[in-house]
């Protein structure tokens, strides 16, 4: 198998019955696999709910170690909709043509730390520094402050050795209740003084309202572009060809960033919560269990996709569900394709090709099924074009 190569476990399941189960601490959840069936289900809130109990639909559950509601992540329509429309013109600006320029310069900045050295730990050393920085430009608060966040690790909810970790996510909730302070003493130009200063329904959000929604900005986008950026340079490392296209024709990387995303799906699966019996690809389910969207699998469905198990780089039919789909598309997506295609354009400018040394895949283990989803260190040299 190519180092790059992330394999497809659900096939076998998704073809013949087009569902996997799993345990999640005693919370089973049925896997819906097939691209058509997770597509129907994500539009059907009504029936497959996200505004359950904080933390449920998140696999695996963050019930034990959250109870603040990420927003409007964990809402359904019509209140989704309400504060979506709030936020949703602020996480549009990565498309303005300044927030670009400004993101250009630090992407670039950070390959040309990594050009001069002989090698670099991209998890740690460019890919969580990569996503940290971007975040100021998101959040609209000053560049220092990605420090603070480098400084956490990787994950938000997890330790090296615990899935989820409640100290490690008191961290990130305890530096929200400050910055929320802060942003109450001091108003800024800033998301948390936007929010703070915004009214639903006649009212000002609350403390508890404005912790969700950067719970969620926190750690939604945190893991997700760490695996995406990651799994690119890996991808890249085997296809220096790639590079070279991109070079060429700079107009086909915003078809290169969404079939990747298509590809890697770095998010796997999210959670609905069944609110009547019902059924679920011909199979009976119960009020009150859980059934969840794998992205993954239905990223990969030859009904839908050729050659679902290839990186077409210029893939012109793509109706991939990376981002997710329906009124939970992603609030994140324009950020991370703003990313993902500055960083390609940006290797495609400096870098001639990429070797790869030592590394360590990252698996989630679903149940039976065992999925590649990245890695958890990988060693580079990053060679910079000379012609």
């Amino acid at each position: 198998m190519e180092k790059y190569e992330l394999l497809d476990p659900f096939e076998k399941a998704r073809l013949e019955k087009g569902f996997e189960e799993m345990d999640d601490q005693e919370d089973p959840v049925k896997m819906i696999l097939r691209h058509k069936d997770v597509r129907k289900t994500a539009h059907n809130y009504k029936t497959f709910t996200s505004a359950a109990v904080p933390g449920r639909i998140v696999v695996p559950s963050e019930i034990n170690i959250r109870k603040t509601r990420q927003i409007p992540f964990e809402l359904d329509p019509p209140v989704h909709g309400v504060y979506r429309a709030l936020i949703e013109p602020w996480f549009k600006r990565p498309l303005q043509e300044e927030y670009t320029e400004k993101l250009t310069a630090q992407i670039a900045e950070l390959v040309e730390e990594t050009l001069i050295r002989d090698q670099v730990e991209v998890i740690e050393e460019f890919a969580l520094i990569l996503q940290s920085r971007a975040l100021t430009l998101l959040l609209n608060i000053p560049f220092k402050e990605a420090e603070t966040w480098i400084s956490w690790g990787t994950h938000v909810f997890r330790s090296e050795d615990t899935a989820l970790d409640g100290d490690k996510a008191n961290i990130l909730y305890k530096y929200i209740d400050g910055q929320i302070e802060k942003a109450i003493e001091n108003p800024s130009e800033d998301l948390y003084s936007l929010l703070l200063a915004s009214e639903v329904d006649g009212k000002k959000l609350t403390k508890e309202e404005v912790k969700g929604v950067m719970v969620l900005t926190f750690a939604g986008g945190r893991d997700t572009i760490i695996n995406a950026v990651t799994n690119a340079i890996v991808y890249l490392s085997g296809h220096q060809e790639s590079l070279e296209r991109f070079r060429k024709e700079p107009e086909i990387i915003g078809k290169a960033v969404e079939e990747m995303i298509r590809y890697f799906s770095p998010l796997t699966q999210i959670g609905r919560v069944v609110t009547e019996d019902t059924y679920v690809c011909e199979h009976a389910v119960k009020a009150d269990t859980r059934v969840s969207l794998c992205w993954a699998s239905a990223n990969r469905d030859a009904s839908v996709f050729e050659n679902p198990n290839q990186i077409v780089v210029d893939r012109k039919i793509n109706p991939h569900v990376g981002f997710g789909f329906s009124h939970h598309n992603c609030l994140g997506a324009s950020h991370a394709r703003q990313i993902m295609r500055v960083l390609l354009g940006t290797l495609a400018k400096k870098v001639e090709s990429i070797e790869l040394f030592d590394f360590k895949e990252n698996i989630e283990e679903l149940g039976e099924i065992k999925r590649k989803v990245g890695y958890d260190y990988l060693n580079a040299k990053f060679n910079r074009l000379t012609k």
